[in-house]
């Protein structure tokens, strides 16, 4: 079988080509600040980067009739249930109509188009509104709002399904925390196969390279009343410049490690801060799963991190063993989302 993966970024357009779970083809095409400039909005981007595409497979001699099925990133539509959905109009309208202007709703419009061109099914998988929560889980503490459910959906069930395989299980057997530790950070606890819960950079989640996760109440909004700053601002001090950013002024964990390692002790503790914040999440999610976890599973680009991953173990391992997937193979995980629905080990779902 024959997948094409297809994963828009907000500079960037990731593109594979797999045969079976073989990459053939991968590439990272960065675009020019320029050129995206002349763009208002992401949507608009959508025959600019569908033509970027479409010029990866000429360079490559592929054969568009070779292909077996195409799936792009999921992006932000209504929540979901985690898994495979065929591409369908409903779907694409509420990508171009999405309330958040990504370049992940791209990913679908995308793959539609180029699976058109050859009558093969188009897919996508796992976004981040995937939603299976329980729900004693919405509950915030203030009636007027629900807990958010976005999380790293896409490589938290690649994981899984990794775990799964070396433990000759089925995923709907499995009781589990993963920690996606990326530029974002997303806590979740499985429970037979399903994200019943999770702690986000959009929720109480630990501080991350780039954002602030749970702040102090309180504080936090007299600081909003106070700064004089936009909506904007707040947004983006929380989001964009938060976290690592915030203390250290970097967002690179390989830059801050440097800074440690030359005797920066102010450093040292920002650090060890996150990972004390990880593993206390971690441990929070562990009792979503009443003390019943098989594991904790850590992936993400940060996994890489061996300090980290030393100092977030120190203080879990007592709770479950601790397996590492360092990065987030988002192509794969993509090709092997489609993989297992033409395989027939998976059904794709209708977006209604």
């Amino acid at each position: 079988m024959r997948i094409l993966a297809i994963n828009p970024g907000s500079t960037s357009i990731k593109l594979g080509l797999f045969d079976d779970d073989k990459a053939i083809y991968k590439e990272s095409i960065v675009h020019d600040v320029e050129e995206l400039s002349r763009f208002s909005t992401c949507f608009e981007q959508k025959d600019f980067r569908t033509q970027k595409v479409l010029d990866f497979l000429k360079k490559n001699n592929v054969d568009l009739k070779t292909i077996d099925a195409v799936i792009g990133r999921g992006g932000i539509t209504k929540p979901v249930k985690a898994g495979v959905y065929v591409v369908n109009e409903r779907m694409l309208n509420d990508l171009k109509n999405s309330s958040v202007d990504h370049p992940s709703n791209l990913g679908g419009w995308i793959a539609v188009y180029i699976a058109g061109q050859i009558g093969v099914p188009a897919y996508i998988a796992d976004p981040v509104c995937v939603d299976e929560f329980e729900d004693v889980a919405r509950i915030s503490g203030l009636k007027q709002i629900e807990r958010p459910t976005l999380s790293h959906a896409l490589n938290t069930r690649a994981t899984l399904f990794k775990y799964a395989a070396e433990v000759h299980k089925g995923i709907s057997e499995l009781n589990v925390v993963v920690g996606h530790l990326g530029g974002g950070i997303s806590i979740t606890a499985i429970k037979k196969g399903k994200m019943v819960d999770t702690a986000s950079r959009g929720d109480a989640g630990p501080f991350s390279p780039d954002s602030s996760g749970e702040l102090p109440t309180a504080t936090l909004i007299r600081f909003c009343f106070s700064s004089g700053w936009s909506e904007k601002q707040l947004i983006d001090a929380a989001m964009k410049n938060g976290g690592l950013t915030s203390y250290l002024g970097v967002n690179d964990l390989r830059k801050v490690e440097e800074m440690i390692d030359s005797g920066n002790t102010y450093a040292k503790l920002v650090f060890d801060a996150m990972c004390y914040q990880i593993a206390k999440h971690i441990g929070a999610m562990a009792t979503v799963l009443k003390g019943g976890a098989e594991a904790i599973l850590l992936t993400g680009g940060m996994a890489y991190d061996r300090r980290l991953v030393s100092e977030v173990t120190d203080r879990v391992g007592w709770i479950a063993p601790v397996k590492v997937y360092p990065g987030e193979e988002e192509l794969e995980a993509l090709a092997g989302a489609a993989m297992r629905v033409l395989r027939h080990e998976e059904e794709a779902q209708e977006y209604v």
